[in-house]
């Protein structure tokens, strides 16, 4: 592993299985990057904001045990520590956050050796950064993009309370580049605040390059400043209004919240 060069600022690395999206269920390797520009009102891991200061790392696969390594982590002890936790036998490897592509340089390295381990790597990402998308997307197997709705998140350093202007444009951005990933997911979390206004124009601007893109409407799990989920009667509308624009919209709740794996 000496020719893998450079380090990632990690949050954790653990084995579970995906709790979001279509792959939900499946086996998969999280390796956690440490730093987000984005404050979701939802979020459940604001450890993640900042570059933290040691990385977590599960010791053997299910235990729930971790030693604590200082961070930066260097790329070839993060692919041991991975491949000591059966890399092989999981069907993903999740570059997750945090937001992996504010390391796109650690991205770029990183994936193509999870991948030569057998591993199809997913990039879970805010999808708001295009230009470092570029240098990574032919890299990774699926692209899993959140569309970001102004109604609950706002940008590093805003206000608390304040209104973010909306992302639309910048997702627009990033799902033309996505498009190369062999497989594209957008997802959206969906609270009582969110706006059926900016939630059709996400969808129209998924539409006007592919109405084929799958979306997944994510009921939020209340956390935070967030203390209730939309209503059933909301989301079964809402999966009816989308439905008209894209050709694959899904209802997929957090499972992993729910049966009580990391």
């Amino acid at each position: 592993m000496a020719d893998l060069a450079g380090t990632a600022n990690l949050v954790e690395v653990f084995s579970s299985v995906q709790g979001e999206g279509p792959h939900v269920g499946e086996t998969t390797l999280f390796v956690r990057f440490g730093e987000c520009d984005l404050r979701c009102g939802w979020c459940d891991s604001p450890r993640t904001w900042r570059p933290a200061r040691s990385c977590r790392i599960e010791v053997e696969r299910g235990s729930g045990r971790s030693e604590r390594v200082p961070n930066p982590v260097e790329l070839s002890q993060l692919v041991e520590a991975c491949e000591r936790l059966a890399l092989r036998e999981h069907r993903f490897a999740s570059l997750t956050g945090g937001e992996p592509l504010l390391q796109p340089e650690a991205v770029a390295a990183l994936a193509p050796a999870l991948r030569a381990r057998g591993v199809r790597v997913l990039l879970e990402t805010h999808g708001l950064l295009a230009e470092a998308l570029l240098g990574v997307v032919d890299l990774v197997d699926v692209v899993s993009m959140d569309w970001k709705l102004a109604s609950d998140v706002r940008r590093a350093g805003a206000a608390r309370g304040s209104v973010s202007p909306p992302f639309h444009a910048q997702h627009e951005r990033f799902l033309r580049v996505a498009r190369r990933a062999p497989e594209l997911v957008v997802k959206v979390v969906v609270t009582p605040a969110s706006q059926d206004e900016e939630l059709l124009e996400m969808t129209r601007c998924i539409a006007a390059q592919d109405p084929a893109i799958p979306l997944v409407i994510q009921p939020v799990t209340p956390f935070g400043r967030v203390e209730a989920a939309p209503s059933p009667e909301r989301l079964l509308s809402l999966v009816a209004q989308l439905s008209r624009l894209l050709a694959s919209v899904r209802l997929i709740p957090q499972t992993h919240k729910r049966v009580g794996v990391p």
